[in-house]
């Protein structure tokens, strides 16, 4: 059986125009989708002008200027095509369909026409060799509707001798009848340019995928092939990626629209903005722990993605469930290393808001071991108070919600106070260093709620109570500053965090021997050359992998 070929990740050019749905293109592009459609929509008004004006001479002009009187039948066919070209110039303009279910009624308009015009020429009036001779309106229907309609050659083709058809069976239903045509032959005759534009048609139609072809060949230069499904969850999923000139692993987190809240028109444009917002946000950040985001957008079908460096190790929270507490010097060590990545964060006004031991991330870089990588600012929020005053939240941090992890969440989210800032991370980081130091969390719950009571009444218990481990003095104090319940008696922000984590003398160095010894005792597979073995998947960005 032969193997199925790998998905690919695909951004789109730009952020959909309002009320637009992102959109499924088959062959052809996007940005050529979307113009062609617009196309159509103006080329079935016009059209519908057209069958409104000669309804207007015909039903109007002719009895008045010239005394002659059009059968009422005539009249009907060209006022029922005019409805029908406006109705279908309304649905491609205006209609709640995708551009790819719009476009399949491209074809269907044009045999439509020529139904309408066949209909005029051999019912409405005698089809004779004089009305048959002359130049069809079914020809220009279809070279126009072959520049214009966008659809596949096989489409155009099939469509187009289907509407070169329409008037000879006209003239057959009309001898039906016992009207007196033309001979068979006579009207092959007549009628032959019909078909000699079916068979040109096909011409622009080729012309239009082949350039479709070229610019999806460019567009694809910068896209990613998803190799291998890392992880479900609620909010979507996560693959080990690739991109296809680098030969670059990645890690690409897909993101349900729906989860997020989008919804359609002005929602959903918010929305988007708000992820590309974030995404640059994050992107911009320096600090060598803050995980790298080498690309984002949103795939045909909606999803909002981020393409993330991959990463081989584990995130704290399985790590101290696999393997229990740390010791004190290592525990300080990886608190360093993430309040560097939160300083960055602070110092340009980004407050991460769900700063949590699966969302950070030990692995190993190169030669070092124990590197910390803080991932998912998914409910990252512009502090006004930092530098960027009148600045909207972005994606989650919605008005009169509550975001976060309940255990890691600090009283003033909590109370849903409005001057949130770079302290509730502060918090945030001080019950992850106590869950490092203790293996335990600060306050244990049976719900969500007996957990948000505790963060925000009861006093923590020093973790040096919760564990057998020695814990220096000044490490404990820094942990309980952290955890205080009032924001202006902790550390006012990552940095000073991180100086106060760097002055704590008492503990020892944690090296990167005796990082590397630890991970040659526990993670044995990841301690080799990289690039000979892949690491097994559940060591990959397992801190990537959406939260339930």
């Amino acid at each position: 059986m032969a193997a199925p070929e790998p998905k690919r990740i695909e951004p789109r050019q730009a952020t959909p125009a309002p009320g637009e749905e992102v959109r499924s293109t088959g062959r052809l592009p996007d940005t050529m989708l979307d113009e062609q459609v617009e196309r159509f929509a103006v080329f079935s008004g016009l059209v519908a002008g057209v069958w409104a004006l000669t309804l207007v001479v015909h039903g109007v002009v002719y009895p008045v200027t010239v005394g002659v009187v059009l059968p009422r039948r005539f009249i009907a066919i060209e006022a029922f095509a005019a409805v029908t070209s406006l109705a279908v110039f309304l649905y491609v303009r205006f209609g709640p369909h995708t551009c790819q279910r719009k476009v399949h009624t491209g074809p269907w308009f044009m045999v439509l026409n020529a139904v309408f015009i066949a209909m005029i020429n051999t019912w409405a009036t005698q089809p004779t060799t004089t009305t048959l001779g002359k130049l069809s309106w079914t020809t220009i229907a279809i070279l126009v509707s072959a520049m214009i309609v966008p659809t596949s050659p096989r489409r155009m083709f099939a469509a187009s001798l289907v509407a070169a058809s329409m008037e000879p069976l006209g003239v057959w239903l009309a001898h039906l009848r016992g009207v007196p045509v033309p001979s068979p032959l006579n009207t092959f005759v007549l009628l032959l340019p019909n078909y000699i534009c079916a068979v040109i048609a096909v011409v622009p139609s080729h012309v239009m995928q082949g350039v479709g072809r070229r610019l999806r060949a460019a567009q694809e230069l910068g896209s990613y092939q998803l190799v291998e499904l890392l992880g479900r969850g609620g909010m979507g999923e996560v693959w080990r990626a690739q991109h296809r000139l680098l030969a670059r692993g990645a890690a690409i987190k897909l993101i349900r629209p729906e989860v997020l809240g989008a919804g359609g028109g002005a929602e959903g444009r918010v929305l988007m903005k708000r992820f590309e917002r974030e995404a640059q946000a994050t992107a911009a950040l320096s600090s060598p722990h803050t995980i790298r985001i080498f690309d984002f957008g949103i795939t045909r079908e909606g999803t909002f993605y981020y393409v993330m460096e991959l990463l081989a190790g584990r995130d704290l929270e399985s790590m101290v469930r696999e393997f229990g507490p740390v010791p004190a010097n290592r525990a300080i060590h990886l608190l360093r290393q993430a309040a560097h990545s939160l300083a960055d964060a602070h110092a340009r006004g980004l407050v991460h808001r769900d700063v949590k031991p699966a969302n950070i991330y030990v692995c190993r870089m190169g030669l070092e071991y124990d590197f910390v990588k803080v991932l998912d600012f998914g409910l990252v929020k512009v502090n006004s108070r930092a530098g960027r005053p009148g600045t909207q939240e972005t994606m989650l941090t919605a008005t009169h919600t509550t975001t976060g992890t309940p255990a890691f969440m600090a009283p003033e989210i909590i109370l849903g106070q409005n001057d949130v800032d770079r302290r509730a991370d502060v918090y945030a980081l001080g019950c992850v260093a106590y869950y490092l130091l203790t293996g335990q969390l600060v306050f244990e719950a049976e719900t969500p709620m007996q957990m948000f009571l505790h963060h925000v009444q009861t006093p923590p218990t020093p973790p040096s109570q919760r564990t057998e481990l020695p814990i220096p003095r000044d490490l404990e104090q820094l942990v309980m500053s952290c955890l205080e319940k009032d924001p202006n008696r902790r550390p006012q922000d990552a940095e000073q965090l991180f100086d106060l984590a760097c002055g704590c003398c008492t503990v020892d160095v944690w090296t990167n021997q005796m990082a590397r010894t630890w991970w040659e005792t526990h993670l044995m597979e990841l301690t080799g050359p990289l690039t000979l073995a892949e690491p097994r998947p559940e060591d990959i960005t397992r801190a990537v992998l959406i939260q339930e």
